[in-house]
């Protein structure tokens, strides 16, 4: 299959070339064995069906996600994006997984995904929540030190509401944001908006609704095509607007190639229309 489904491309931060249908990481399993084979083997196919932004987090596995994709991947093709996300603290003795936007605790988590990713530099490093213990200006300050030091190149934001955009903003240049969003589920819809006035990248996180194969319109808009509701979910989503960039996930390799097919996908102004009514009032 050629890249050609995952055309045309969007600028990051204004400057850096990503093609629109990307990868999530996050179903990847990393537990040695077969499996881990698999999941080697479906990064590894991303990247030759042209895939060029690939989406993790320290979160996935606690680093061990990162590693993994270190281990199919390197060394990076020259025109590939990761991404990762810092800002989550794993469990320990006597406490639970939590947000920690602790300056100092997302400098040592991007220095751990460096060291992870076998990078010099990550080109897209995005705060995974919000802590609502830290002030939000510190938080993206710390990132924008990091940057100063050449440790990170673009900063993104995980689901975040317009107003917590632009204060981040105020601070430092956003170039992501990765909220969850799909045809079935348009809660964050004014943040699209406004990261499409802004020209930032938005990254829709679980791209296509457990509940699409089931949604009356999709589907019937997939036998329109013949094509399946998933390929239908991230066509609208292409079409949605230009700044988005879905990032679907699978640990198989037959689903990794559908979702990277729905990008051939072309939907008549009629079926957009649609479906964009589904979830509106």
């Amino acid at each position: 299959m050629s890249d050609h489904a995952l055309r045309p491309t969007f600028a990051l931060g204004g400057r850096r070339p990503v093609r629109r249908l990307g990868f999530g990481a996050m179903r990847l399993p990393v537990t040695p064995g077969p499996d881990r084979e698999r999941g080697l083997a479906v990064a590894r196919h991303a990247v030759r069906l042209g895939v060029n932004l690939i989406d993790t987090a320290h979160l996935y596995g606690w680093g061990e996600n990162e590693s993994l994709l270190a281990e199919a991947l390197h060394p990076y093709p020259a025109d590939l994006l990761i991404a990762t996300k810092v800002g989550v603290a794993p469990p320990g003795p006597g406490r639970e997984a939590d947000l920690d936007g602790r300056p100092a605790f997302l400098r040592a988590q991007v220095e751990e995904g460096l060291r992870r990713l076998r990078l010099e530099r990550i080109e897209l490093l995005q705060l995974h929540r919000v802590d609502p213990k830290v002030p939000l200006a510190d938080q993206v300050g710390a990132l924008a030190e990091a940057r100063e030091r050449g440790e990170i190149a673009h900063i993104g934001l995980s689901e975040v509401t317009v107003e917590q955009l632009a204060e981040a903003g105020e601070v430092t240049e956003i170039a992501t944001v990765q909220n969850r969003y799909s045809v079935l589920d348009r809660e964050y819809e004014d943040v699209v908006d406004a990261c499409e006035a802004a020209g930032i990248g938005f990254l829709p996180w679980r791209p296509v609704h457990p509940a699409t194969v089931a949604a009356g319109e999709v589907t019937a808009v997939a036998a329109e095509l013949g094509a399946t509701a998933a390929q239908v979910a991230l066509a609208w989503l292409l079409r949605r607007s230009p700044v988005m960039l879905p990032i679907p996930g699978t640990g198989s390799v037959a689903h990794l190639e559908e979702n990277v097919a729905a990008g051939e996908l072309t939907l008549s102004d009629e079926q957009f229309a649609r479906l964009d009514g589904i979830a509106r009032p």
